[in-house]
Order: C-alpha cells, then structure tokens, then sequence
C-alpha cells in the first residue's frame, strides 16, 4: 500500500522557490464519514521538502475518506509583526486566538526595530503556541496541519516563526502550509462573511502595504494598485509620533482620536498623486507637508499630548484631523478608479473586502462605505481584532490552501539548526494590472519572488 501510494502521492511547496503546484483538492472537502480524531499523515510517502511534484487525482478517493473539511484543525503561526497563534476549525470554529503584543518596542524605537523585534518574537513564540494550544484544548497531536506566515515581511521576524512551524510540524509529523501574508488578510474576510463568493475586490491597508486587487479566485489575484513608496500605516505612525502621541496602543489608534477633536479643512493639504490616473498609492510627500506644518505651528515632539497646552493640543487636533481627511481622501480616490478598472475585468463582482490594520479604523470605515454605495458594492470589513496581524487569518487560509491540495509534507523531526528557511521578504500577491503599471523606480525593484499568483498559475497550465 505505502509503495503504491508513494509512487504518485506530491504536494505543493510554498517554501521553495521552484513555482509548481499541484491540481485541485475539491474532493477534499465532501463528507463521507466523520472521524474522531485528525488523521495522521505519516501513512502517506513524505518528500523532500525541496521536491515538486503532484498529487495525483488517483489518491483523491484516499484523500476523500481520511477527513471533511469539518473535522480539519489547523494551527496558524504569524510573526512578521506581533507574535501571534490559533487555531481554527474547518467549519470556521476560532478554537483560540493568542496574541503578544511588541507595542512596547514601538514605543520605545517609534516604529519596528528588526533585530529587537526578532529576539523579542524568539522569547515569547513557544508561550504562544502553547497557549493557543491549551486554550483550544488541543494537543498537536489533535492537529491537521499548521499554517505559518512566510511573507512578505522582515525576514529576521518572519524566520522565528518558520522555525517553530516546521519544529513543529516535524516533531508530530504534520503538513505544513506557506502562507502569504496579504492573501491571509484578504481570505479572512471569508471566515466572517461565509457568504462572500469569488470574484471580489480586496483593499489591504496596513503599516507596510497599501494593496488594491482583484481577487479571481483562490491563489489568483490581478494587483490594481499598491504603495510606491509609503503606506498608510506608516503615515499615521508617523505623523502621530511627530505630534507627540501615544506610541504604546501604534500611532493609528491614537491619532484618529485626537483627529476627533479637531477641524479637518484647517489645513490645505494636498490629495496625493492628483495628476497620475492610476490606482497606486503614495504617502511620502503627504508626510513632508505635515512635518513642515508642525514646524508652522511650533509643535515639539518631545513634549507629549498629555503635557500640551490647550492651545497646542488644537493645533495638534488639526493637524492630525487635516491629515486622516487628506490620507483616506487619497484611498477612496484610487478605490474609486479601481472598481471602474474591476468591472471591466469581472462584471460580476458585488464586494469590496477592506482588511489590515488600517481597516480598524472607524473613520477610514465610514468614508470607503461611502465609496462602495455610489459603485452598489457591498463592504466587507472583519472585525478590528482581525484586521490587525492574526493568527486566525493565517490558519484559515491555511485551511482553503489545504483543501486544494497545496501544502508541504512533514519537515524531518532532526532538522538541522542551520537549515536555510525559504523566506520571501518581498512577495508580490498578484500580477500587475497592464493599465496599472507604474514605472516607478521602487516597484522595480521590489519583485525579488514571482508573484503568488503567477507561481500557481504557472502550475494550473501544466496540468
């Protein structure tokens, strides 16, 4: 049996660089007999974790009565920024969701310091995972798989938690899944809204990404729009810590309250990227206008909110409510052209999905509501605890991959210490829209890894 299996069994591999995967695990997902406990996958052949080859479609009956989709538990592993794990059922079930926070080292640096944040995400990820083990009353025994971020992101954070995956995942011989970051904050959107049906558009917004896409189907995105330089989240952080903010809870949160209290035409900024006709986003210049109108305004950094004098604190109000108006007036602009850009492509969509820590906010919210209801889209926002980085989102498109068949065999349990992870700092998640090019210098260089897209196309043409 294990000889005739191993002759033809394959899987995909998202941590090595060679671009095949295999054909459609549909079958997968039908119910032919519930099962007590997640069958292990040691009774089929384990590949290298360098090999690429398929799975044939002769082993799906076997596929089919091992397990539902149900029954699937997968853990979700996500350190490219806070150290998070949890596990989520099949059916959708959240079993635990850990999070630790570095929101002190943001404070203290005013931002993300990469070697600090890796030996931070290093003490706290075996807690992690064993508390969002304990916490779903689950042994990794009880697991189907685990799901791990591989990027984009920075590569000292995303490697802590790689390393712990494939511990892991090879310690109890378990699949292991390669997930990409973005893809992770777009699907979760499926989680809440079970109703929402490919194809949609996806705005992901966040600290490092502005991301406009088109969402085909799954594993198969066109990129409308992204950042050229600076993202939104950045700007925000930015600007709040140049006001003197509240850097504990990120600058977001912190500056759209203050923005609340303040007049939001005080300030003329300028809508960046007025003159260019496309869906790309830049924050850069945004930036600079409002580092000259603290220095208008006499504003020391150094003195924070809470020292502020009441006329400082309007003068602050102002400036941060000018630049949240100006800053999401740019998102809604570009999102406005994208749908038009969508309908051509897929007249069929109904949804915009709006996901990241961005999304969080109630301000940029309400405003890309707005947008939606003019275009007779429907928004879809998950909850704020869902927009920020999450291990949710990370094993739940663990799960949707797995049930198409594209996941890693079980890493060895003695793998060496100095084993080089496939990590993928800079990951495109989708091809770039002919209309939506840009020439700009930074999106040049930028595509180290082919898309995710163009890996699992590329894959799906030579079936």
């Amino acid at each position: 049996m294990l000889s005739s299996l191993s002759s033809t069994i394959s899987r995909l591999n998202l941590f090595c660089p060679k671009p095949l995967i295999p054909p459609s695990l549909s079958s997968c997902l039908k119910t032919l007999k519930p099962l007590p406990i997640i069958p292990r996958w040691s009774c089929l052949h384990s590949l290298s974790t360098h090999s690429t080859s398929r799975l044939s479609t002769s082993l799906k009956p076997q596929f089919d009565a091992l397990v539902s989709k149900d029954d699937l538990v997968v853990l979700g592993i996500e350190t490219s920024c806070d150290d998070t794990a949890a596990a989520v059922r099949g059916n959708g079930e959240i079993l635990s969701q850990v999070v630790s926070s570095q929101a002190d080292l943001l404070a203290k640096y005013g931002g993300v310091a990469p070697k600090m944040a890796e030996e931070a995400h290093s003490q706290v990820i075996d807690q992690v995972v064993q508390e969002a083990l304990d916490k779903a009353n689950l042994t990794a025994r009880n697991l189907s798989a685990v799901a791990v971020t591989i990027g984009p992101g920075l590569s000292l954070c995303l490697r802590v938690g790689v390393r712990k995956a494939r511990k892991l995942a090879g310690s109890f011989n378990l699949p292991i899944i390669g997930i990409h970051h973005m893809e992770a904050h777009c699907l979760v959107a499926r989680l809440i809204e079970r109703e929402l049906e490919f194809p949609f558009m996806a705005l992901l917004i966040s600290g490092g990404h502005n991301l406009l896409i088109l969402a085909h189907d799954l594993g198969h995105y066109i990129q409308l729009g992204t950042t050229i330089d600076d993202a939104i989240g950045e700007a925000y952080d930015k600007t709040a810590k140049w006001l003197g903010l509240d850097m504990s809870r990120s600058g977001g949160p912190a500056l759209e309250e203050l923005a609340q209290e303040g007049d939001a035409e005080s300030i003329k900024f300028s809508t960046p990227m007025k003159q260019h006709r496309d869906c790309n986003f830049s924050y850069a210049g945004l930036k600079t206008q409002v580092r000259l109108a603290i220095g208008s305004h006499n504003i020391n950094p150094e003195i924070p909110i809470s020292s502020a004098s009441s006329q400082d604190r309007r003068s602050r109000a102002d400036i941060a409510a000018s630049f949240q108006r100006v800053a999401v007036l740019h998102l809604e602009e570009r999102c406005d052209r994208a749908i038009e850009w969508a309908r051509k492509i897929e007249p069929s969509i109904k949804h915009l999905v709006v996901s990241g820590g961005v999304a969080s906010n109630q301000y940029v919210r309400a405003r890309l509501d707005h947008v939606v209801k003019k275009n007779n889209l429907q928004l879809v926002c998950p909850p704020p605890k869902l927009c920020t980085d999450n291990g949710v989102m990370v094993a739940w498109t663990g799960i949707e991959h797995f049930c198409m068949g594209r996941f890693d065999p079980p890493p060895p349990a003695d793998e060496h210490e100095d084993y080089v992870y496939d990590l993928r700092p800079r990951w495109p998640l989708g091809e770039e829209y002919a209309e939506g090019r840009s020439e700009a210098r930074s999106l040049r260089t930028a595509r180290i890894h082919p898309s995710l897209t163009s890996i699992i196309q590329s894959s799906l043409q030579q079936q």
